[in-house]
């Protein structure tokens, strides 16, 4: 349950401590809450029929609020995730933050390359088979950023060393390993 969760999100899980919480008026809310509606989130997030591998969404809750942050490439897509993730139940209200990249003709073309090359890489078959590739390829004025979660650092090299052959302006790896989102999460 877990890996399938860690391979098929991009969406990173933020959770307030009880310290933080207390500088707030209301009530902090249970772990468990807050979890559930990340998961509700991240179901919104990744059934949304528009998200892309060029798309990257981050959620994190906190006391009932949700806060959007990552970037997409067309404005509807930052309303419409908007929309979907206030219409779940129990939240209290959602801080829309997510940046709309620029349109850009170079852009696309490093967006196609980098995803046709890391996706039709046979090393990679079993990622591109999923229905949320886990590797999302954002690319921003000639910038790519590479994130998600990818099983291991031999992935997390090859997926970077591909992305390195195209002419972009710079390439950075933000890709974490299944291994490191696990410690991250046993340390909440």
């Amino acid at each position: 349950m877990w890996t399938r969760f860690l391979t098929a999100s991009s969406l990173v899980l933020a959770l307030t401590s009880p310290a933080a919480a207390q500088t707030n008026a209301l009530p902090p809310m249970p772990p468990q809450t807050a979890l559930q509606i990340f998961r509700s989130v991240q179901r919104q997030v990744l059934t949304y029929p528009h998200f892309t591998v060029f798309d990257s969404i981050n959620a994190n809750v906190k006391d009932g609020m949700v806060t959007l942050t990552g970037k997409v490439t067309m404005g509807f897509k930052r309303k419409d995730l908007e929309e979907r993730v206030s219409s779940i139940k129990g939240i209290k209200g959602v801080n829309n933050q997510i940046e709309v990249l620029p349109a850009s003709q170079m852009d696309d073309e490093l967006r196609n390359g980098i995803a046709n090359a890391i996706y039709g890489n046979s090393a990679f078959a079993n990622y591109a088979n999923q229905v949320n590739p886990p590797i999302h390829i954002v690319v921003e004025r000639g910038r790519v950023v590479l994130e998600g979660v990818v099983a291991n650092n031999v992935d997390r090299a090859l997926a970077y060393s591909i992305a390195s052959r195209f002419q972009a302006f710079s390439v950075k790896n933000a890709l974490r390993t299944e291994e490191e989102v696990k410690k991250e999460l046993a340390g909440l």
